[in-house]
């Protein structure tokens, strides 16, 4: 790991003093996978043996419906957390697909050397706490959207608060993510200023 990303992945650990950590062993524990665009990083029925931090790149998580088509949960993209969080943590089959919508670099962890940094650190228990809280959260959120507001409504929130990163990919999985037909997501993007 070198030093800018290094600095880029201290400030996802905010509760974490790394002037007591040994950097060097923090850094040992993480593992550079690059993935080519749309490539599956985890199948579904497989386990998720890793953690990762997006270095770059945008990822998609979702699962397939009776008719075989793509149901989108989730992004991830650069600076943010990536993985099949249920399967990782539990070491468990996964029920969904995560694929590099874009070329991807992630930094990943393996899930013996996750679960060493709790047990030599604590501090990491807080950092846990607080991602996995916002992660419930964000997620309870999505739902009220999904169930409560029109098309145009999930469109224009969706568009404010996302990255530009995910703007430019594939409109069937932004449509998908957004709970309407591709038809539907073309003109909103064609007829609704956000």
């Amino acid at each position: 790991m070198d030093d800018t990303t290094f600095q880029r992945f201290k400030t996802f650990f905010p509760q974490v003093d790394f002037t007591a950590l040994d950097e060097a062993w923090f850094r040992s524990l993480w593992e550079t996978k690059t993935f080519n665009q749309y490539d599956f990083i985890t199948e579904a029925g497989s386990i998720e043996r890793y953690f990762y931090l997006v270095v770059s790149g945008v990822q998609a998580i979702y699962v397939l419906n009776e008719k075989g088509e793509k149901v989108v949960l989730g992004f991830s993209y650069s600076n943010s957390p990536s993985g099949v969080f249920d399967s990782f943590m539990a070491q468990t089959p996964s029920s969904t697909f995560l694929e590099a919508l874009k070329p991807s670099v992630l930094m990943g962890i393996k899930y013996s050397d996750y679960q060493m940094l709790f047990e030599k650190h604590p501090e990491f228990h807080q950092w846990g706490h607080h991602f996995f809280r916002d992660v419930l959260v964000g997620r309870l959120y999505r739902e009220v959207e999904l169930l409560t507001l029109s098309a145009e409504q999930r469109y224009v929130a969706f568009m404010q608060r996302c990255p530009e990163e995910l703007k430019v990919i594939p409109q069937k999985y932004l449509a998908s993510y957004l709970n309407m037909k591709p038809e539907t997501f073309s003109r909103l993007r064609a007829s609704v200023m956000y």
